[in-house]
Order: C-alpha cells, then structure tokens, then sequence
C-alpha cells in the first residue's frame, strides 16, 4: 500500500495550461514580436522555464522567464483547481497518508500561482525547481522529495500529467499514477495506473 503520495502541480492538482500557455505567447508576442500558435508551446507543460526557453532561442533566460511571469498575471482568473482535489486532499489527510509536491514551478512561481489556492496545508513537504541542479525528466527531484521526507521508494507513487512526470518518476524508482484529466495524449505515456478523476486515487490505498 502506498503511503506518500507525491503530486505534480500544473495540470495535476491545478488547471493551469491557458495561463501558461497565454502568458507565454503574449510575452513572446509584446517583447520579441513572435507570434506562435498555442498547440506550438504545448511542449513547454511540465519543465521549468529555464529548461523551455532555451528551445524558443531565447537567450537571457532569467529576463525572459521573469516577463512571462508577469504576464501570467493577466491569466490568474483562468486558473482553477480540478474537481475533486481538495476533496483527495483532505481524505487522504484524514487517512494519515503523507503528502507533498514535486514540481517545476519555482518557489516564487509556487506562492504566486498556487498557495492562493488554499491547498498547501495538506502537503508537507515541497520540492520546486530551484530546490535542485537538475529537473524532469531527471530524478533529481523526486529523489530529493525521499530524501527531505523520509519516505520509502516502495511506498510512495508520483502523480502527474506529462511524459516527463513519468520519465522522473521511472528513474527515481518511483511508481507513476497518470492525471488523465490535466493529461495531453496519455496513449504515448506507459502510466502503471490512469485515474479519470482526483477521486479514483483512492482506490490506491486498497491494493
């Protein structure tokens, strides 16, 4: 049975890929007169910004990702949190199951884009982009989630909604429940488990 779940946060636990997604084709449009089509930026869901950019020729990368989180601010009303995850959260909390998030988001992208939500006070522990060298695919950071914790690979599962998600959690020896509802083309990532809903996660804690 697992008792850590860990989560990833963009297309996990919230709705985020019309801010994002908006956010940096705005940039790119207002500050290097780029006009890209949104299915083009689909790749940039779940790296960091500083993994991301270097792929659309940026090249002061620290400027650039600092102008597409100020332009996320536009978006911030087209964020939302899935049906059914604070629900999970609090059944799962009640359950005296630990959990915590892995994520690409930078610490100040985190208290920006999600602690608004309400939802931190489920989660115990945290690992963001620039808590590590590296990050997914890498393992790095689910690695340093283990390490931070306490938790047993065995007994933990990472839940995400990209090919990278999978990738870091296949590394880190981890297993990997897939987050259909946040997910693009779930047939081309081999998930162990794909969970329709937040609420189907329960199911986990009876195997």
């Amino acid at each position: 049975m697992y008792t850590t779940f860990i989560y990833d946060v963009d297309g996990t636990l919230i709705d985020t890929e019309k801010a994002v997604l908006g956010s940096l084709q705005k940039m790119l449009k207002v500050d290097y007169d780029r006009v890209v089509e949104l299915r083009d930026l689909l790749f940039v869901l779940g790296i960091p910004g500083s993994v991301s950019l270097p792929q659309l020729g940026m090249d002061d990368i620290n400027r650039a990702n600092a102008r597409w989180n100020y332009f996320m601010k536009d978006f911030y009303h087209s964020i939302e949190v899935f049906n059914g995850i604070t629900d999970l959260l609090d059944t799962l909390k009640r359950r005296h199951v630990i959990q915590g998030i892995v994520t690409s988001k930078t610490n100040q992208e985190l208290n920006e884009d999600f602690v608004p939500f309400g939802l931190m006070s489920y989660l115990t522990h945290i690992v963001c982009a620039d808590d590590t060298e590296k990050h997914k695919p890498n393992p790095e950071p689910l690695l340093r989630f283990l390490q931070i914790s306490g938790a047993e690979p065995s007994s933990s599962i990472y839940i995400g909604d990209t090919i990278y998600d999978y990738q870091c959690a296949k590394a880190a020896n981890i297993d990997f429940a897939l987050a259909l509802w946040g997910c693009k083309e779930h047939e081309h990532i081999p998930a162990k488990y794909k969970f329709e809903k937040p609420q189907d996660l329960i199911k986990l804690l009876e195997d």
